[in-house]
Protein backbone atom coordinates (compact mmCIF):
# COMPACT_ATOMS: atom_id res chain seq x y z
CA UNK A 1 0.00 0.00 0.00
CA UNK A 2 1.68 3.42 -1.11
CA UNK A 3 2.06 5.88 1.93
CA UNK A 4 -0.32 9.00 2.18
CA UNK A 5 -0.35 12.38 3.77
CA UNK A 6 -3.34 14.24 4.61
CA UNK A 7 -3.99 16.90 2.66
CA UNK A 8 -7.45 18.47 4.10
CA UNK A 9 -10.40 17.36 6.49
CA UNK A 10 -13.59 17.66 3.60
CA UNK A 11 -16.12 16.90 6.36
CA UNK A 12 -16.48 16.72 10.10
CA UNK A 13 -18.77 14.58 11.72
CA UNK A 14 -21.30 17.58 12.09
CA UNK A 15 -21.20 18.33 8.44
CA UNK A 16 -21.44 14.48 7.57
CA UNK A 17 -24.69 14.14 9.85
CA UNK A 18 -25.79 17.22 7.63
CA UNK A 19 -25.56 15.41 4.32
CA UNK A 20 -26.86 12.54 5.72
CA UNK A 21 -30.28 14.17 6.79
CA UNK A 22 -30.34 16.11 3.26
CA UNK A 23 -29.93 12.39 1.43
CA UNK A 24 -32.51 10.86 3.47
CA UNK A 25 -35.22 14.15 2.64
CA UNK A 26 -33.84 13.44 -0.97
CA UNK A 27 -34.94 9.77 -0.96
CA UNK A 28 -38.75 10.60 0.81
CA UNK A 29 -38.81 13.50 -2.13
CA UNK A 30 -38.32 11.23 -4.87
CA UNK A 31 -39.16 7.69 -3.65
CA UNK A 32 -42.67 6.84 -6.05
CA UNK A 33 -43.50 4.07 -2.93
CA UNK A 34 -41.08 4.25 0.59
CA UNK A 35 -43.20 1.21 1.64
CA UNK A 36 -41.53 -1.02 -1.38
CA UNK A 37 -38.14 0.85 -0.72
CA UNK A 38 -34.94 -0.85 0.68
CA UNK A 39 -31.57 0.13 1.72
CA UNK A 40 -28.60 -2.22 0.33
CA UNK A 41 -25.00 -1.47 1.78
CA UNK A 42 -21.83 -2.49 0.48
CA UNK A 43 -19.64 -3.82 2.86
CA UNK A 44 -17.37 -2.39 4.78
CA UNK A 45 -18.55 1.77 4.41
CA UNK A 46 -21.70 1.30 2.27
CA UNK A 47 -23.07 -0.79 5.16
CA UNK A 48 -23.16 2.17 8.05
CA UNK A 49 -24.30 4.39 6.04
CA UNK A 50 -27.15 2.30 4.93
CA UNK A 51 -28.03 1.98 8.86
CA UNK A 52 -28.02 5.87 9.51
CA UNK A 53 -29.76 6.42 6.68
CA UNK A 54 -32.61 3.94 7.65
CA UNK A 55 -32.87 5.11 11.43
CA UNK A 56 -33.31 8.86 10.11
CA UNK A 57 -35.97 7.77 7.78
CA UNK A 58 -37.51 5.91 10.12
CA UNK A 59 -37.65 8.83 13.10
CA UNK A 60 -38.82 11.17 10.22
CA UNK A 61 -41.72 8.85 8.91
CA UNK A 62 -42.34 6.12 11.58
CA UNK A 63 -41.63 3.70 8.67
CA UNK A 64 -38.51 1.00 9.21
CA UNK A 65 -36.42 0.41 5.86
CA UNK A 66 -35.08 -3.15 5.29
CA UNK A 67 -31.61 -2.58 5.32
CA UNK A 68 -29.39 -5.57 3.92
CA UNK A 69 -25.37 -5.97 3.64
CA UNK A 70 -23.73 -7.00 0.68
CA UNK A 71 -20.29 -8.37 0.31
CA UNK A 72 -18.94 -8.00 -3.52
CA UNK A 73 -15.30 -9.76 -2.85
CA UNK A 74 -16.16 -12.42 -5.21
CA UNK A 75 -17.57 -10.74 -7.54
CA UNK A 76 -14.87 -7.74 -8.23
CA UNK A 77 -12.86 -7.91 -11.76
CA UNK A 78 -9.55 -7.40 -9.76
CA UNK A 79 -10.00 -10.62 -7.68
CA UNK A 80 -6.54 -12.17 -8.56
CA UNK A 81 -5.25 -9.07 -7.72
CA UNK A 82 -6.31 -8.71 -4.31
CA UNK A 83 -5.35 -11.59 -2.59
CA UNK A 84 -4.83 -15.70 -3.41
CA UNK A 85 -7.54 -15.86 -1.22
CA UNK A 86 -10.05 -13.27 -0.50
CA UNK A 87 -11.77 -12.74 2.89
CA UNK A 88 -15.36 -13.22 2.04
CA UNK A 89 -17.73 -12.01 4.60
CA UNK A 90 -21.38 -12.83 4.66
CA UNK A 91 -23.79 -11.10 2.94
CA UNK A 92 -26.91 -10.29 4.84
CA UNK A 93 -29.93 -9.38 2.90
CA UNK A 94 -33.26 -10.26 5.41
CA UNK A 95 -35.86 -9.34 2.67
CA UNK A 96 -36.52 -10.39 -0.57
CA UNK A 97 -35.38 -7.91 -3.64
CA UNK A 98 -37.89 -8.91 -5.60
CA UNK A 99 -39.64 -5.96 -6.70
CA UNK A 100 -38.09 -3.74 -3.89
CA UNK A 101 -36.73 -0.23 -5.04
CA UNK A 102 -32.95 -0.72 -3.69
CA UNK A 103 -31.07 2.06 -2.85
CA UNK A 104 -27.44 1.04 -3.34
CA UNK A 105 -25.05 2.38 -0.83
CA UNK A 106 -21.27 3.56 -0.65
CA UNK A 107 -18.87 5.81 0.88
CA UNK A 108 -16.66 7.01 -2.32
CA UNK A 109 -18.06 6.45 -6.10
CA UNK A 110 -14.63 6.28 -7.84
CA UNK A 111 -14.21 4.11 -11.15
CA UNK A 112 -17.58 2.51 -10.89
CA UNK A 113 -15.91 -1.02 -10.78
CA UNK A 114 -17.40 -1.64 -7.14
CA UNK A 115 -20.81 -0.67 -8.11
CA UNK A 116 -20.93 -3.24 -10.71
CA UNK A 117 -19.78 -6.16 -8.65
CA UNK A 118 -22.64 -5.42 -6.40
CA UNK A 119 -24.61 -4.85 -8.83
CA UNK A 120 -23.54 -8.65 -10.04
CA UNK A 121 -24.00 -9.84 -6.68
CA UNK A 122 -27.43 -8.14 -5.62
CA UNK A 123 -29.09 -10.17 -8.78
CA UNK A 124 -27.72 -12.98 -7.50
CA UNK A 125 -30.60 -12.41 -4.85
CA UNK A 126 -33.56 -11.81 -6.91
CA UNK A 127 -34.76 -9.14 -9.53
CA UNK A 128 -35.61 -5.58 -7.80
CA UNK A 129 -38.09 -3.34 -9.71
CA UNK A 130 -35.17 -0.72 -9.55
CA UNK A 131 -32.12 -0.15 -8.35
CA UNK A 132 -30.60 3.21 -7.53
CA UNK A 133 -26.80 4.37 -6.31
CA UNK A 134 -26.14 6.69 -3.34
CA UNK A 135 -22.67 7.79 -1.95
CA UNK A 136 -21.03 10.31 0.09
CA UNK A 137 -18.65 11.00 -2.30
CA UNK A 138 -18.51 10.91 -5.76
CA UNK A 139 -15.05 11.88 -6.74
CA UNK A 140 -14.84 11.13 -10.92
CA UNK A 141 -12.67 9.19 -12.63
CA UNK A 142 -15.27 6.96 -13.96
CA UNK A 143 -13.94 3.77 -16.34
CA UNK A 144 -17.94 2.18 -16.55
CA UNK A 145 -21.11 4.67 -16.73
CA UNK A 146 -22.25 4.34 -13.57
CA UNK A 147 -23.74 7.20 -12.22
CA UNK A 148 -25.38 7.95 -8.43
CA UNK A 149 -28.76 9.09 -8.02
CA UNK A 150 -28.14 10.48 -4.55
CA UNK A 151 -24.55 12.18 -3.85
CA UNK A 152 -23.52 13.80 -0.78
CA UNK A 153 -20.90 15.65 -2.24
CA UNK A 154 -19.17 16.14 -5.64
CA UNK A 155 -15.00 16.53 -4.96
CA UNK A 156 -12.83 16.92 -7.87
CA UNK A 157 -9.72 14.75 -7.22
CA UNK A 158 -6.54 14.25 -9.36
CA UNK A 159 -5.15 10.54 -9.79
CA UNK A 160 -3.00 10.76 -6.65
CA UNK A 161 -5.00 11.72 -4.45
CA UNK A 162 -7.67 9.09 -2.32
CA UNK A 163 -10.92 10.08 0.00
CA UNK A 164 -10.46 8.03 2.84
CA UNK A 165 -14.21 7.90 4.98
CA UNK A 166 -13.56 7.41 8.54
CA UNK A 167 -17.19 6.25 10.32
CA UNK A 168 -17.79 5.95 14.10
CA UNK A 169 -18.68 2.11 13.88
CA UNK A 170 -15.78 0.92 11.82
CA UNK A 171 -12.82 3.48 12.11
CA UNK A 172 -13.55 5.14 16.27
CA UNK A 173 -13.76 8.68 14.48
CA UNK A 174 -15.68 10.70 12.31
CA UNK A 175 -14.80 12.65 9.07
CA UNK A 176 -13.63 12.31 5.75
CA UNK A 177 -10.21 13.30 4.43
CA UNK A 178 -8.27 14.41 1.49
CA UNK A 179 -5.28 12.34 1.30
CA UNK A 180 -2.61 12.01 -1.74
CA UNK A 181 -0.50 9.36 -2.30
CA UNK A 182 3.21 10.33 -1.84
CA UNK A 183 6.74 8.51 -3.28
CA UNK A 184 8.49 5.82 -0.30
CA UNK A 185 11.85 7.76 0.53
CA UNK A 186 14.56 5.55 -0.52
CA UNK A 187 16.89 4.15 1.94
Amino acid sequence: MAATREKSVLMSASEIDRTLVRLAYEILEKAQDIDRVAFVGIRRRGVPLAQRLARKIESLEHRAIPVGILDINLYRDDLTTVDIKPVVNATEIPFSVHGKDVILMDDVLYTGRTVRAALDALFDHGRPSRVQLLVLIDRGHRELPIEARYVGRTVETTDQEIIEVKFQEIDHMEKVLLVEKVAAESA
